[in-house]
């Protein structure tokens, strides 16, 4: 009767036991799927940076969207004030729209003069990674 009571007192610890694991274990299953989509995120907005970097010297350096555009592997648009998009697949080389994950968008705006462009880095679904001014040259140049 005694060996009986020790062995059910041994089941329950290790039932014990095995239940504080399982629960260490998906906090840390928890925190290593917050870390990735951390890690993703950053990898994106890095990625994006130097995308948006390159976008803007390339204008910079000619002040022509439809050049900027061809340099960069996207198209130009010529409605209204004109754009250029050049998409990117989700390793952030240059694609096709249709397999694109990220867009960079730059534009003219509207009342400002030619030499001065908004520059948008974003995914596909819209939603905004960065955006920034760009100008040519200095306004003491014009």
């Amino acid at each position: 009767m005694f060996a009986k009571s020790r062995t059910t007192l041994f089941l329950i610890e290790k039932l014990i036991v095995i239940v504080v694991f399982a629960l260490c274990a998906s906090a840390c299953v928890e925190i290593f799927a917050e870390s990735f989509i951390m890690a993703n995120d950053s990898r994106n907005m890095n990625n994006a940076l130097v995308a948006a970097k390159n976008g803007a010297e390339r204008f910079r350096a000619n002040e022509d969207l439809s050049v900027t555009a061809a340099a960069l592997g996207g198209r130009f648009y010529d409605a209204g004030n004109g754009s250029a998009v050049v998409y990117y697949d989700e390793d952030w080389h240059t694609s096709r729209e249709s397999g694109a994950a990220f867009a960079m968008r730059l534009s003219r705006i509207e009342g400002e003069p030619s030499y001065i462009c908004w520059l948008s880095v974003e995914k596909i679904d819209g939603e905004e990674i960065l955006s920034f001014t760009i100008a040519a040259r200095s306004a003491t140049a014009a």
